[in-house]
């Protein structure tokens, strides 16, 4: 029976996330499966791997093969080094403790990479936000600055206004006074 390492699709429209699963290569994509041996979310930043790395090492040893997308997701996942560094053991290329050795170097360094980006992004986010806010300042300096003319622009019209009725009220005091004398 030829199995296959491939995605079960799960999830609504437009947000659609995967099982991976190996089964017969003859079963329809989210049919009967063998087994399942993780998951894969491609909606978060960056996206989340759940992987029995064990029971996937298994699969590929035994002759599975892993669909395109699969493939990237064990190679990124590190199964497929460990299969191969396993393979050179086997032939004698060199022995488990140095197979070991590299796959957990290797590993160190996809971390690292990993956690380097993860830091560019939130450094980049920091900027982001900080370019935001003085941006915001700057408008609600600007707003600041057009109400405050406009509240002097009121309060000399308002000034003038009541400047105008006392003058009035005055020349309608001063021909009152002069009418009583």
């Amino acid at each position: 029976m030829a199995t296959k390492i491939r995605l079960q699709r799960h999830g609504r429209k437009s947000y659609a996330f995967y099982q991976i699963v190996v089964a017969d290569s003859r079963a329809p994509r989210d049919g009967k499966f063998i087994e399942r041996i993780g998951s894969y979310n491609p909606n978060t930043n960056p996206a989340t791997v759940d992987l029995n790395f064990e029971r996937a090492l298994y699969w590929l040893q035994v002759g599975a093969q892993p669909t395109d997308t699969t493939r990237n997701i064990l190679s990124r996942e590190g199964v497929c080094l460990k299969k191969h560094l396993l393979e050179g053991v086997k032939k004698g290329a060199f022995d488990e403790a140095t197979a070991e050795t590299k796959f957990q170097a290797w590993l160190k360094d996809k971390k690292a990479s990993v956690q380097a980006v993860k830091d560019k992004d939130s450094e980049a986010a920091k900027v982001i936000a900080i370019a935001r806010l003085e941006a915001e300042k700057e408008a609600n300096k600007a707003k600041a600055e057009i109400v405050a003319k406009k509240k002097a622009e009121l309060a000399a019209a308002e000034a003038a206004k009541q400047a105008e009725e006392a003058a009035a009220a005055q020349a309608a005091e001063a021909p009152e006074a002069e009418s009583a004398e």
